[in-house]
């Protein structure tokens, strides 16, 4: 018997062989959501900055014109425009008008350091600068030690700065003395009315973004249109947002795109309420004056929040605010209370090669009924993977087979889907490593448990291993947490003479503890850690002192690895 049409001949089967056309396909970019919200609601709010404000359709209109003025320098597909600015405006524009002109936008840290910045400028070949008036200094100084290394063959990129009403006019004005562009005069070269076409392919690239690069040089994370389309409708839906959201940016629009947020806004018709630094005071204002209904930030951000002195607190809230956490694992002291206080925490996970968060602690119904500790404990977990993304598991990394969903078995936390980057820019070894066996490869430790909801453990690089027994630096982070004296906590690895290493404690105290007795308020920690963790993962050294962190707020855990090796390796007990 022969086989069926279309079978054995590569080609999958189908009812007809109706094909594609203009009318009934077209790629996948989140860019038309822009002209759809200038349609829509022309009128509305679209970006607010203190005094400035632009409704929907001023937006698209500076957008195209942004596009133009682009277009009109043969700045298009295969180039890419780097921005280097704080929550303005001009970034949330640069997030539509950038890819409007083909071009790929490259929003970058701003916490960043000169040689890091040229690294990337260099390594992304950036031909346009875009940066706020604070950061000239900044881009100037890179932009001076690539022409060093590049010599002859350095190309300097435009540069346009861009002016801030709310801040010091001086650095504006050292800026345009220096030969850069502003940004209002380089928008006016540009035609508000520019016809941009959307991409011919979704998989072009839409934006780039460089990971911490804490242990080698930073790597460039590629996302497409198609991801970025896709992904902005889903970090809407697995939120609930609803039409008309007031966004306030706590979180960094570097940061992965501000996790699709900036897209996604525009989908939802919503107000973008920018922040250009954060601080409690200024989210509180936001939530009073602005109507905030909706804001994401990592861990430490919300932390300040609940431990910030009463002037600087409006409670109660005028309303619920939906808040989102990810970046770093919240612990369950931090979600309950966040709860307490009115705010609704949605908990999700995923990295810059996912688009952001790709994973929700989808929340259910039967776990209103339980006590606030052990709600918060279920909530902790990163949970299930989003609508978008098609695939998340905890695998053996050697074998790629499933761990079992006990809730004990480690692996390494995998994923697979739209919602996975193209790849890594420029570097083939990186992207066969973490594209190996089909899968991308988080880096992050994990369990699954019975409900299929999975939790992170640790960072493959960060976890403990004293005496052969793994130790989770996340387990022993929140039980120190839960202290009363402790603001902040890192857990790292201490080179130990009897167990290989033991934990070790990095603590930032309450205001108010005292602290003139710092070897008793240690012993006091250990003996609290002692009382809820097994023995050998209770740490066998605290240091007091404030922790480093990254600019989207998590803690530098390799600079407090480097402390902690200066430290020496805890000595054997002699007794």
């Amino acid at each position: 018997m022969g086989s069926p049409a279309g079978h054995g001949s590569g080609a999958e089967r189908d009812i007809d062989d109706l094909p594609r056309n203009d009318a009934n396909y077209t790629a996948l970019t989140p860019l038309w959501f822009l002209e759809r919200a200038a349609v829509v609601h022309p009128d509305r709010a679209a970006v607010v900055h203190g005094p400035v404000r632009h409704t929907w359709a001023e937006t698209y209109r500076r957008c195209r014109r942004l596009a133009s003025a682009l277009a009109q320098r043969s700045v298009g597909p295969g180039s890419t425009v780097a921005v280097i600015a704080p929550n303005v405006p001009a970034l949330y524009e640069a997030h539509f008008g950038v890819p409007m002109s083909g071009a790929v936008v490259n929003c970058v840290n701003i916490r960043l350091n000169a040689d890091t910045i040229a690294f990337l400028l260099d390594h992304s070949a950036a031909e346009v600068v875009m940066v706020d008036q604070e950061f000239f200094t900044l881009a100037e100084e890179s932009l001076k030690i690539l022409a060093e290394k590049k010599k002859w063959s350095f190309r300097p990129p435009i540069l346009v700065v861009v002016g801030d009403p709310t801040c010091d006019a001086r650095s504006l004005q050292y800026a345009l003395g220096r030969g850069a562009v502003e940004y209002e005069e380089f928008l006016e070269t540009g035609d508000p009315e520019f016809s941009w076409k959307p991409p011919r392919d979704e998989w072009r690239s839409i934006a780039l973004g460089y990971t911490s690069g804490t242990t080698s040089s930073p790597k460039g994370v590629v996302l497409h249109h198609r991801g970025a389309y896709v992904m902005a409708l889903g970090v809407a839906m697995v939120w609930g947002m609803p039409e008309g959201a007031v966004y306030l940016w706590t979180l960094p629009m570097f940061h992965c795109n501000g996790w699709c947020y900036t897209w996604a806004l525009a989908a939802l018709c919503g107000t973008n309420i920018c922040l250009r630094q954060v601080s409690p005071k200024a989210i509180y204002s936001g939530i009073v004056n602005h109507g905030v209904t909706h804001m994401c930030a990592a861990p430490v951000v919300f932390n300040n929040l609940i431990n910030a002195p009463a002037s600087e607190t409006f409670l109660p809230l005028p309303r619920v605010v939906n808040i989102m956490v990810a970046g770093a694992a919240p612990t369950p002291s931090l979600l309950a209370a966040l709860s307490v206080r009115g705010f609704r925490v949605t908990h999700t996970y995923g990295l810059s090669e996912t688009y952001g968060p790709s994973t929700v602690c989808a929340w259910k119904p039967e776990w209103d009924s339980l006590p606030l500790e052990e709600r918060s404990k279920l909530h902790c977990r990163q949970g299930v993977r989003y609508t978008a993304l098609e695939g998340l598991d905890v695998v053996d990394p050697k074998t790629m087979a499933p761990m079992p969903a006990d809730g004990k078995s480690y692996g390494e936390i995998v994923m697979r889907g739209n919602a996975v980057m193209k790849g890594y820019l420029k570097n083939p070894k990186a992207n066969a490593e973490a594209f190996a066996g089909g899968w991308y490869h988080s880096g992050d430790l994990g369990v699954k448990h019975p409900d299929g909801y999975i939790e992170v453990k640790d960072r493959m690089k960060d976890i403990i291993i004293s005496g052969g027994e793994n130790i989770s630096s996340l387990e022993v982070e929140k039980v120190l947490y839960a202290h009363p004296a402790v603001l902040e906590a890192s857990v790292v690895a201490r080179a130990d003479e009897q167990w290989g290493e033991s934990p070790c404690a990095f603590v930032t105290a309450k205001d108010g503890v005292d602290r003139s007795d710092e070897a008793a308020l240690a012993g006091d920690i250990m003996r609290f850690c002692r009382e809820r963790l097994p023995g050998y993962w209770v740490p066998k050294s605290v240091v007091f002192g404030p922790l480093p962190k990254t600019a989207t707020g998590k803690i530098k855990k390799h600079e407090l690895r480097a402390k902690a090796k200066e430290l020496g390796p805890v000595r054997k007990s002699r007794m």
